[in-house]
C-alpha cells in the first residue's frame, strides 16, 4: 500500500505560525525540529499576543 501525505506527522513552526509535515529527511530528529525552514530558525519565535 502506497504511503499516503494525509497521514504524516505535523508540526506548528513557531515563527510563522503555519503547519508543517514531517520529512523523511528529519526522520531521526522529528521530536527536535522545531521550524518549518532556515529562514524561521533565522527569525526564531514570535511571541503571540
Amino acid at each position: 500500500m502506497a504511503h499516503h501525505k494525509l497521514t504524516l506527522p505535523t508540526k506548528i513552526c513557531p515563527s510563522c505560525q503555519r503547519p508543517f509535515a514531517w520529512r523523511k529527511k528529519w526522520a531521526r530528529d522529528w521530536d527536535k525540529v522545531k521550524f518549518c525552514s532556515d529562514r524561521c530558525r533565522g527569525v526564531g519565535e514570535t511571541e503571540r499576543p
